[in-house]
């Protein structure tokens, strides 16, 4: 099971598979070739969130990729609400690595 945070839509799901199947991707590449319903802007705006908040990151001339955070996520080890780490066997979560909230003043890189 997923743990969305408020902020996410249900693209941001579809943006990160596609970037978990395909390693990386553009938004064009991504509205041509993937199962996203939604206008390449609208994606592309949905890109830069991610990557605001650290699950994905961006190469430059369009293309992202997924990061360690956002494949937690679509795992359901991470609960992008509450920036924790869930472990599953412990019914248990734990605090990010860094302690830091994605999107701040590091940039929510990982």
């Amino acid at each position: 099971m997923r743990h969305s945070g408020d902020w996410m839509t249900l693209v941001d799901d579809r943006v990160l598979e596609y970037l978990s199947e395909h390693e990386s991707g553009s938004p064009a590449e991504m509205k041509r070739e993937g199962p996203i319903n939604y206008s390449r802007q609208y994606i592309d705006k949905r890109c830069k969130r991610l990557t605001e908040e650290g699950l994905t990151k961006h190469f430059g001339n369009g293309v992202y990729v997924i990061t360690d955070d956002g494949e937690a996520y679509l795992d359901g080890r991470l609960d992008t609400q509450e920036w924790r780490y869930i472990d599953e066997d412990a019914g248990d979560v734990t605090a990010t690595d860094s302690g830091d909230v994605p999107g701040e003043s590091n940039g929510g890189a990982t």
